[in-house]
């Protein structure tokens, strides 16, 4: 019974309130962009629990490179080796060829 007067309630206040949302979003945009960004917070953790145990990607094991995943979602990761990220590759410079000495 309780729970019915309150959606009622809520459902009325709505009713005579159609537009609160939306002046609110257009006098708050600090609360708007708050909101935003907490929900791509809740967005990447969601897409990084899809990924544990995910070894769809290349084996690090077997490549001789040294492969670091840095940001926020690390954490999160478990027996993982394919996250979204941002790559940079780096890789050494060959040495120089010279010409060797004429006489």
């Amino acid at each position: 019974m309780y729970a019915e007067i309150v959606r009622d309630s809520r459902r009325k206040w709505r009713e005579r309130h159609p537009d609160y949302q939306k002046t609110y979003r257009q006098t708050h945009p600090s609360a708007v962009e708050r909101n935003r960004d907490s929900q791509r917070r809740r967005d990447r953790r969601r897409r990084v629990q899809f990924l544990v145990k995910n070894n769809l990607a290349l084996d690090l094991k077997r490549c001789t490179a040294e492969a670091w995943l840095i940001g926020p979602a690390v954490e999160d990761l478990v027996k993982n080796n394919l996250a979204p990220c941002q790559m940079f590759i780096f890789q050494p410079l060959e040495p120089a060829v010279t010409a060797p000495p004429t006489s």
